[in-house]
């Protein structure tokens, strides 16, 4: 399914409580929108690890012109000059941090591991309030100005769906359910880490937050997401209060949302973080380093759940430093520590 870093629990909100027709009529617009567009997601088996050279981006940004056609015009490839349009300059800048951050940290060549290109549509329809990774390609609504402003704004947003490529060329998770949970946490994992990584900042220093700096001046909330503390990004009039939790104690038993995958993938971003802040130092170094191999060692299936998921992480701090590494304490704490049994 196509990947959106808004969920729609947050625009249906809206139309549900919203007394604003202008934010109604934009938040049905959205979801109509992403609701016509879906796309299969292409289908690939484990890529091969790095290529061991430092390899360089082609990158590649479309201009949409506010309709609701892909891929857009070409506005600036590899190389060139900026076009002086902000959103468009943002867009090729953050695809270059988020190649620059996998291949010097990872030594992953691309999503795909084999040079993909990077392309992004900017100015997708009318106020489109979301961001999308189709399988392909990036698309960036300008969001509408007052619940959401434009999507290319911060770097993670561009990071967490890049990610969903990543995914989808190495362990594939489904799209639904828990499986669908870890999908969307990965691309939160990578989408934090990449901009931790783009400031230099060490675990203590990150925010851990996805989208800060995308709601408007009136939104009463930080981000999309926190990892640090699910359940706390959001509580306002319009969006509603973010329902992450943090523990499998309050995990989320729906069927919206495809079994509530932006939601419940608040479990395994808190365990991310706990390892994460209990090694300290950079946080993509080690925990990041754990997580990367369980995500393209191929022991990860399309079904894997939390539980598989955090035998695979323990795995791979096992492998990497030791069964009896601080690192591998740090990842069986993290996992007992939010309800998951190994």
């Amino acid at each position: 399914m196509r990947c959106t870093i808004v969920p729609p629990h947050m625009l249906e909100k809206v139309l549900e409580s919203s007394t604003d027709p202008e934010l109604r009529a934009l938040a049905l617009r959205t979801l109509r929108l992403d609701a016509a567009t879906r796309t299969s997601r292409r289908l690939a088996g484990p890529a091969a690890q790095g290529n061991g050279r430092r390899d360089e981006p082609k990158r590649l940004i479309k201009d949409a012109m506010n309709l609701e056609e892909l891929p857009g015009k070409t506005v600036r490839s590899e190389g060139q000059d900026p076009t002086g349009d902000p959103v468009a300059d943002r867009a090729y800048d953050w695809l270059g941090a988020t190649f620059r951050f996998f291949e010097d940290v990872y030594d992953r060549d691309s999503i795909d591991n084999a040079g993909m290109e990077m392309v992004s549509t900017v100015h997708y329809g009318v106020d489109y309030d979301n961001a999308f990774w189709d399988g392909a390609q990036m698309v960036y609504g300008d969001g509408d100005g007052r619940l959401f402003l434009s999507f290319t704004g911060p770097l993670d947003v561009t990071a967490h769906e890049l990610a969903h490529g990543v995914t989808q060329y190495t362990a594939d998770l489904a799209y639904y359910g828990q499986p669908g949970a870890l999908n969307e946490s990965v691309s939160d994992v990578f989408g934090s880490l990449v901009k931790q990584h783009h400031l230099g900042q060490t675990a203590d220093e990150a925010d851990w937050l996805i989208g800060a700096g995308l709601f408007g001046p009136s939104v009463r909330g930080e981000a999309l997401r926190s990892l640090k503390a699910p359940g706390t990004a959001y509580d306002d009039p319009e969006l509603g209060r973010d329902p992450q939790p943090g523990h499998m104690d309050a995990y989320v038993r729906t069927h919206h949302d495809n079994g509530g995958v932006h939601i419940n993938s608040g479990i395994p971003n808190r365990a991310f973080y706990l390892v994460a802040v209990q090694l300290g130092g950079h946080a993509w170094e080690r925990a990041g380093q754990i997580w990367f191999d369980a995500l393209t060692g191929g022991t990860l299936y399309p079904d894997t759940d939390f539980t598989g998921f955090a035998a695979a992480t323990a795995a791979s701090a096992s492998a990497r430093y030791g069964a009896a590494s601080p690192e591998h304490e740090a990842v069986v704490h993290a996992w007992t520590a939010v309800g998951v049994r190994r």
